[in-house]
This record gives C-alpha cells, sequence and structure tokens, in this order.
C-alpha cells in the first residue's frame, strides 16, 4: 500500500517551563510522550532553543564531509555494525552513503574522527551516543526510490534532525505509511527494539524508511543511544503483571545488536528479529 496523508502525527513542543521534573507540565509532557510512543513509536520533537543558523551550519560542515576523498572516508572504519563509513551499495541503498561517530559525547572521540577525515587541521550514560552522519542521493528524474529500506532501530533511542529535504517516512498500520516533513526547529524521536522490550511491549518499535524523489540530495543526522557493554534490558517488575505476562527474556543488549546484524538475521524481518532474539512465547506451529 501507498503512503497515507490524512493520519495526524504527534507533534509534542518541549519548552523549557515543561522541562523541570515533577511539575504540572513536565507530568504532562511525560503522558504526550508515552501515548506517542505507545501509539505510532516516534512522535515530532519541537525544540526552538536550537537556532536555523547553527542547523544550517551544521548541513554546510556535512556537505564538506562528504566531499572527503573516499580513501579518506574508509578510515572511519569500526568491527561494530553501522558505526564507521558506510558507502552506496546494494545491500543498504545505491543512494545511501554514511558515516559514524561513537561516543560523540566525548570531546577525545569526536577529535579523533575530525583527525581522520581532516588530518591537516585541528578541530575544536549509561549509555553513549552514536552520531551517523548521512546522505541520500536524489534518485534519476521521475524516479521514486528507496534510499533506506524498512527497519526498527536496534539502539534504545534515535533522535533524527534532517535538512528540509523530505524522504523519512514511517509504516503507521501494515503497509501503510505516512511521510514526516519536519519544521526547521524539529526533530524526531524513534523508539527501538531495546526500548520496546524494557517496556514490555507497551512502547512501540516503528518500521520507518527512506524514499527518494525529486531533484534534491536529503543530508540528515541521527543520535543513537547506545547501552554501555554489559547492559542487560529486562522489563521492569511494575510492568508485569497478571494480564500484562513478561513478553521477553532479560537480554544483553550488544548480545541482541550483534545477532540483529548477523548472517542469520538477514532472512528475518527487520521489525521481527527482536521476537525471534527474546520472545518467551513458543513459536506457532502451522
Amino acid at each position: 500500500m501507498g503512503v497515507q496523508a490524512e493520519i495526524q502525527f504527534p507533534v509534542i513542543e518541549f519548552r523549557s517551563a515543561d522541562l523541570e521534573r515533577g511539575t504540572d507540565g513536565w507530568h504532562r509532557l511525560c503522558k504526550r510522550v508515552r501515548e506517542a510512543c505507545e501509539t505510532f513509536g516516534c512522535f515530532e520533537v519541537v525544540y526552538e532553543k536550537i537556532s536555523s543558523k547553527v542547523r544550517q551550519e551544521t548541513f554546510g560542515l556535512m556537505k564538506e564531509l562528504i566531499e572527503v576523498p573516499v580513501e579518506r572516508k574508509q578510515k572511519n572504519a569500526s568491527p561494530m555494525p553501522y558505526h564507521g563509513w558506510v558507502g552506496p551499495c546494494n545491500q543498504v541503498s545505491l543512494l545511501y552513503e554514511g558515516f559514524g561517530l561513537g561516543d560523540a559525547s566525548n570531546y577525545d572521540s569526536v577529535k579523533s574522527f575530525a583527525q581522520l577525515m581532516w588530518p591537516d587541521e585541528s578541530v575544536m550514560i549509561n549509555y553513549k551516543t552514536l552520531v551517523r552522519f548521512m546522505k541520500y542521493m536524489a534518485p534519476p528524474p521521475g524516479e521514486y526510490e528507496r534510499g533506506l529500506f524498512a527497519h526498527t532501530d536496534k539502539p534504545v533511542s534515535t533522535i533524527i534532525c534532517d535538512d528540509q529535504v523530505s524522504g523519512l517516512e514511517i509504516e503507521v498500520n501494515d503497509g501503510q505509511w505516512i511521510k514526516l516533513s519536519l519544521s526547521p526547529s524539529s526533530f524526531c524521536f524513534v523508539v527501538g527494539d531495546p526500548l520496546k522490550a524494557w517496556s514490555n511491549g507497551r512502547l512501540k518499535a516503528v518500521n520507518h524508511r527512506v524514499m527518494m524523489s525529486g531533484d534534491k540530495d536529503r543530508l540528515s543526522l541521527a543520535a543513537f543511544a547506545i547501552p554501555i557493554e554489559g547492559t542487560i534490558i529486562k522489563a521492569p517488575k511494575e510492568l508485569i503483571d497478571e494480564q500484562h505476562p513478561q513478553l521477553y527474556k532479560d537480554f544483553n543488549f550488544m548480545d541482541f545488536f550483534l545477532f540483529a546484524f548477523s548472517d542469520p538475521a538477514k532472512h528475518i524481518d527487520s521489525g521481527e528479529q527482536l521476537q525471534a532474539f527474546a520472545s518467551l512465547s513458543p513459536p506457532i506451529s502451522n
């Protein structure tokens, strides 16, 4: 089925007055966030403290990064899936190119990445933040092509910022997709598979993709929450009772993350990988 435009996607404004923990505004904000994550698995975050000038400068610098020679891009390598540079390829998309910056909240990590890409210049969680810089090339004229295959995210959560070139789509029902057009002061928050497991299935890990049309390349930044080594994903006792039996076994995040990108998992739909790895329900026999 095609893209559906009539469904109202949740838009939530994060105002300073509502970010003080324990206030009435904070409780209302938490309720809206929870409901959006339960229903859609994602929502648009309006946060105007990051100026349009900063965003424009960021995407301007990303264009410079894209122009770095391929042999230098290849130095942004990592044994971890999607933590390094990925160029256009059949497995992902011939329109896609992405860089990975692990532990982006750590200055030394950012500095090391910058020195790889620009060796002749000096550039000033319990979880780490993985940032990916992504470019999706415009397809041939008149075409509507996949920029990134449909998937659920394997980190705990994702925050996406784009350069106002549309392409991000989310699945709201089986086969029904809506295209998101974020405002200049907005981000998109996405629930990942581990957060779905932690919430005992209450939160939805949304299936999403990038589809490209038109004559403009799309640039986006994504910040992924990656739990530190040894983190166990476990539903709190408060979320388990007779009406809500435990759906998933306790599991090591890194074991799941590596499984999701392993050869056996390639034959499992992305949205079913959590079920295959951690479900406590026996498989249904035909």
